[in-house]
């Protein structure tokens, strides 16, 4: 139990100071490292014809995220289905199908790197750099800035209006720059190092070819892929990405090879959630409110670390050796168990083992992080669900206390109402309706168990990928057409609208006259509203699915348990 104590600490302390320099960032205070930047800054300012001190409306902004996102759709997709006649191609890496490029593209366009194919084998060179860690750049940087300019709304905008005029949320283009060069590159550089002094590749030659010890082995050579992993899997878990160089992920020597390069990399998934986090107090000058928004998520994060842990390596369970299944021996069950709760409480969805051999409640524990999807959450999505638990949480208090819901001196009314009700209601109808779609129709899902251990791998398929996270049961069958594209559907649904709605209603709020606190105002920084918010998160996310979790884990660990005891 050092490990997850250990990482706790490092996160505050790196946390803390890289949150109020993000804050002075995303500001666009004067900065020391303006002479580097700058000048690049400048360029890339005039190639996109915007200037960073025009601001936008929440219309705009919203139109400029999503050109962005339609440009890098477009491009991805044809590099994908076109790599094999592309350079930087020394294996020979035959195209990918219309299907499989076209989830691979949402998967990354939405931050996500769910994986339906093997990273190692079917994407060249210059897909992986391009398509792949082009994107993991980008991608979070893009929820990044739409969560920055939702907290502008909130407040009243970068700069004070008229009634009735058009909030300044800032510039797209400005936020996505600055936040790109200043603070995620730097950080991608230094892990990049980091892990390759710990044996990471970081090479554009071809792969060795490695004669099997065993002379009677079927086969009598083995390619071995390597390529410039280091800074791919830095920016992946930096990113809250996900995904992988190699098809098993960080549970591959070669992407993970020591006991350090695994606790780094479960820095890394992370850090820039939790810096964020530290960015809402001086970024908005409450900082009370940033101390609610963390104390909030680190109650729900240590309660998802403890309970996965001990079901994965101290629970009754464990007794049964089976349960090694999956798992790297050099990194025990403890490791296995603190990444399995931290990629899921970060939209990360990078691996160490295979969850589809983890203890069942240890799946569980999983598919609750991913639904909650705000326990420290992805870069910028993190905090934007959180936001709608905040709105929520205030209506509902407002309704118990007999009074008009209000934040920040605002009210909550019927329009910023119904846009949250769009929201609560897309996650189940989309998620619920294609894994009943999957499960009602022979042969379509795949699962490779029988039972209510297959419930468990077609639902969490779709909800790590409404929740951008990525991760998966593997025993699942998934490169399918219909996996392919029911994927990049509920993918695609899971970013966008949970991007645009909360930018939309900050600004509606922020148009709104704000009236003066008093003694009746709710007061949302306090440990009694903490304790508020976390229950409405839990009866209004987990119970709703709670169905298909009794049906899928639940039953799943009792008839493990009533096994065990024979």
């Amino acid at each position: 139990m050092v490990e997850p104590l250990l990482l706790l600490a490092l996160l505050v302390v790196l946390g803390w100071p890289l949150g109020h320099y993000l804050a002075a960032v995303m500001r666009g205070d004067p900065m020391r490292g303006d002479v580097l930047f700058c000048w690049i800054e400048r360029t890339l300012y005039a190639l996109l014809g915007t200037r960073p001190e025009t601001g936008m409306d929440w219309r705009g902004y919203a139109r400029a995220f999503l050109l962005g996102n339609l440009v890098l759709a477009l491009v991805v997709w044809a590099i994908f289905m076109t790599q094999a006649w592309l350079p930087l191609n020394p294996d020979g890496v035959p195209n990918m199908g219309w299907d499989l490029a076209l989830h691979t593209m949402v998967s990354f366009l939405t931050n996500t790197n769910q994986q339906h194919y093997a990273g190692q084998a079917q994407l060249s060179y210059l897909s992986q750099m391009t398509g792949i860690v082009g994107l993991q750049v980008v991608t979070p940087v893009m929820g990044l800035a739409v969560a920055v300019a939702t907290l502008r709304g909130l407040f009243g905008g970068r700069q004070p209006q008229a009634q009735g005029q058009p909030v300044d949320v800032g510039n797209y283009w400005a936020d996505v720059v600055r936040a790109t060069l200043r603070f995620v590159l730097p950080l991608c550089l230094i892990l990049s190092a980091l892990l390759t002094w710990q044996g990471v590749p970081a090479t554009l030659a071809g792969g060795p070819v490695a004669v099997p010890v065993e002379a009677s082995a079927e086969f009598k050579a083995q390619k071995i892929p390597l390529g410039p992993v280091a800074p791919m899997v830095a920016i992946k878990q930096l990113g809250s990405n996900g995904g992988g160089w190699y098809g098993p992920n960080s549970a591959v020597p070669l992407e993970n090879p020591t006991p350090l390069s695994n606790f780094l990399q479960t820095l890394a998934i992370c850090l820039i959630p939790v810096s964020i986090v530290f960015m809402v107090g001086p970024f908005t000058g409450r900082r009370r409110f940033g101390a609610m928004v963390f104390c909030t998520m680190l109650a729900m994060s240590v309660l998802s670390t403890g309970l996965a842990v001990w079901s994965e390596a101290h629970s009754a369970t464990t007794a049964d050796i089976a349960l090694m299944e999956g798992k790297e021996v050099r990194l025990g069950a403890d490791a296995s168990a603190l990444w399995a709760a931290v990629t899921t409480q970060v939209n990360n969805g990078s691996v160490n083992s295979m969850l589809d051999s983890a203890a069942p409640l240890t799946g569980m524990v999983a598919m609750a992080d991913m639904l909650i999807n705000a326990i420290w959450g992805g870069v910028g999505c993190g905090l934007q669900q959180f936001i709608v638990y905040l709105l929520l949480s205030v209506f509902l208090a407002g309704l118990m206390t007999g009074r008009t819901p209000e934040l920040f001196g605002r009210k909550i009314e019927g329009p910023e109402v119904r846009l949250l009700a769009v929201l609560v209601l897309l996650q189940p109808l989309v998620v619920l309706g294609f894994t009943a779609a999957a499960l009602a129709v022979p042969g379509l899902a795949g699962n490779s168990n029988p039972g209510f251990h297959g419930i468990s791998q077609v639902f969490y398929e779709y909800v790590s990928a409404f929740a951008n996270n990525g991760s998966g049961f593997e025993g699942l069958g998934d490169a399918t057409v219909w996996w392919n594209v029911s994927c990049a559907i509920v993918l695609a649904a899971g970013r966008f609208p949970a991007l645009v709605i909360p930018l939309a209603i900050a600004a509606m709020l922020a148009a709104k006259r704000r009236a003066p606190e008093g003694a009746g105002t709710l007061q949302v920084e306090t440990p009694t509203f903490v304790l508020v918010l976390i229950g409405i998160v839990t009866i209004l996310t987990l119970l709703q699915f709670m169905p298909v979790l009794v049906l899928g884990p639940v039953a799943d660990h009792l008839a493990l348990a009533a096994l065990l005891a024979r």
